[in-house]
Order: structure tokens, then sequence, then C-alpha cells
């Protein structure tokens, strides 16, 4: 059933609206003036917004505005007893739907109802299918404009159209996949596949199965041949990811296929050649990795032609208003519900707060606020629902 908010201040115009709506099958809610509507858009999504010009506290002008910035897919028809041509324009100019004249014609308001509906589903329906043509194509970007994300952008801007291996480093949550896959989109090799594999994960009995595949037979279960994740990625990207906890066989494995571009599956004597670039991420120092005896000098060679470090978020802090802004679109089309405001003080707080777990911290506080939170996201809300006790 479609809502519909009437904004009024006379309660006989909002009585006889909800009466004619109602017959009409729409569920309707009410608010008597511009700032209680505008209160209402904030907690609430609704197919249509019906309000006046003329009201106390908040005319429906600086209402309409403020509704266009919280939830611009929202038709808002205006109406008004003092209606003039200028406001019918101005009204139009800042976004409403239309303009009808109290005494409102009820039939007109019906059909004006009706056509708002349908070019609000139009408009909803062309922005699903943008994102799911987006969805699967490319599309990737790196939110951030501060001095370290740019320098890494600038970096990846040459490295990317190479085939040259990188290694990623950087503490959990900073992107690291991010920058993987951005590297693969920007490359000569976008075409082909991007295949990923979580090295921490795949247990490690398993892993050499996982990355070159196996024949029929030549363990417990293999019950037919199975190709491997280096063979999926042929032509394309291969991204080790988490690097640096997979077993030493399983690097010595690794280095003989990185460089000889060949590999064997697992319980076969037949050689099979892969052209794959390999992109691995870490969140471990590796050469203390080495020295540890934890992993092979010889392979973080082969791996780290060119070094990625990703900065923490901490260490990025200026990014954060970008990065609220981002992830509280994201929840917004995900939950379909209007993005929250953040106050000033609220981003500010934010911003100094220690960010242990990164951008991934980042994200799911956002995500925490915009179901928490009435109306606009304050200070004290950041001081409840973030900052530990």
């Amino acid at each position: 059933m479609a809502k519909i908010l009437i904004v009024d201040d006379e309660a006989p115009i909002r009585r006889t609206l909800r009466e004619i709506l109602e017959f009409e099958q729409y569920e309707i809610d009410e608010a008597a003036d511009g700032q209680e509507g505008v209160a209402k858009v904030q907690r609430e999504k609704y197919d249509v917004v019906i309000m006046d010009v003329k009201m106390p506290k908040m005319d429906g002008i600086e209402a309409l505005e403020r509704i266009q910035l919280i939830s611009p897919e929202t038709p808002v028809i205006m109406v008004s007893g003092h209606g003039t041509i200028d406001t019918a324009v101005e009204a139009v100019k800042k976004g409403a739907f239309d303009f009808i004249s109290k005494p409102p014609d009820l039939n007109r308001m019906l059909i004006t109802v009706r056509n708002a509906m349908e070019k609000a589903e139009l408009v909803n329906t062309t922005k699903r299918l943008e994102k799911q043509v987006k969805g699967s194509s490319k599309g990737v970007t790196m939110i951030g404009e501060s001095a370290p994300i740019r320098d890494i952008k600038r970096m990846l801007e040459r490295v990317a159209p190479t085939d040259s291996r990188v290694l990623i480093t950087g503490a959990n949550g900073t992107g690291k996949e991010l920058v993987a896959r951005w590297i693969h989109e920007k490359s000569r090799r976008s075409n082909g596949p991007l295949v990923e594999v979580n090295c921490a994960a795949i247990p490690s009995e398993l892993i050499e199965s996982e990355l070159f595949g196996h024949k029929k037979g030549s363990f417990t279960g293999a019950i037919a041949d199975r190709p491997g994740k280096f063979e999926q990625a042929n032509g394309g990207t291969l991204f080790l990811d988490e690097i640096g906890d997979m077993s030493l066989d399983a690097q010595a494995k690794v280095l003989r296929a990185l460089q000889e571009n060949k590999i064997t599956r697992v319980g076969d004597n037949k050689e099979i050649k892969v052209d794959v670039r390999v992109i691995a991420a870490t969140n471990k120092d590796l050469r203390e990795e080495i020295t540890a005896g934890r992993f092979r000098e010889d392979l973080y060679h082969r791996l780290a032609v060119i070094v990625v470090r990703v900065p923490s978020l901490n260490e990025r802090r200026e990014d954060i208003p970008l990065l609220i802004e981002h992830f509280n679109r994201r929840v917004s089309e995900d939950s379909g519900h209007p993005p929250k405001q953040f106050s000033p003080e609220a981003i500010q707080a934010l911003k100094e707060y220690n960010w242990t777990g990164n951008i991934r911290e980042l994200a799911n506080v956002v995500e925490r606020l915009h179901i928490l939170c009435d109306g606009i996201v304050t200070e004290e809300d950041v001081k409840k629902y973030v900052f530990p006790k």
C-alpha cells in the first residue's frame, strides 16, 4: 500500500484529503507544520508528500528544500490558498512535482498523486537498473582525497596497466581487496576474470587443491577432475589475500607456478600453462615472517615487484566525512530509507575516534547509527552508540 504524508497546518484540509485518499486505498500520515513534516521524512519513507506553502515554524518552500536533500526521489505536491504564478514557479524550480491551489480540486489531486507515483516508480526502476548495470561492469572507486590516498591513486595509475606483480600491505579493514580490484579493472586484463582466494580461510591440507586443482581419484572426495584458481584466472588476475597465512609447502608450489607460468593438478603429472597476473595481500610484516622462518624469501621477492601500503583510517582522518557520506548512501539504498543527516559535531567526533577496525569498522558504525538514530545524527548519538563505555 502506497504511503502519503499530508503536511498542512489546517486540520480540516488534512482531514478532507485523508478521507479522499484513504478511500483510494492509500496509507496516510499527517504533520501540522513544515518542521514536523521534515522530521517525519527523515524517519519514514513516503511515496508522495502533499504540502501546504504557508505554515508556522517552517514554510512549505523551506520544507521542500530540506526534503529534497533528505529524500530527493520522493515527489512533493505543493498546495496553497495563497497561490500565485510566482509561488508555483518557485515551488517547481525548487523540485516540487506539481502545484495545486486551495481549495484543491479533488479529482485533479487524485490524478496528480497517481502521476507522481508513476513518475517516482519509473525513476526508481531506472535507478535499480543502473545499479544492476554498474554492479556487473567496471565501477570500483577509491573514496578519499587525503594525501596518502592521492599518492596511492597516482601509483596505481602507473602500475595497473602493466603486468607487474603487486603486494598490498596494510592492517585488517583498510581496503586491500578494493585496491586489488581497482588494479584489475584498470589493467589490460579487465575483460578477463578476477579470481580471489582467501589463503587464511582454506585449511592447509586443501590449499594446494584449491589453487592448482585436482585429478579425479587423487584423494578421498575427489570425485571428478577440478580446475584450480590458477586455471580459473587464466587471462585475468589472481588475488591471493592473506598470503602470509599460506603454508610453506603451498608457498613452494606457488613460487614454481610464478617462475614457470605452469601448474600441475594434484594427482596428475600433466603440466598446464597459465597466463595469470598475481596480486597478493597481507596484514603481516612478511620480512618478520621471513626472519621467523614462516615465509619464503624467494617468494616474497617474486611477489613484491610493486609494494602498495594501504594506510590505516587514523592516518587519513580527513577522508572520514567522504566515507561517512558513501556508507550512509549505501545503507540508504540497501534499506530503502532516506539517508541520515550527520551534524558537524557528530562528524568531528567520528573524525577524532580511534579506528582500530579501520574502514570496515566505520562502515559498521554508519549502519548502526542509521538504524538506531531518529532524525539528525548528533554528537550525543555518537557518544551513546559508538564510543566504548
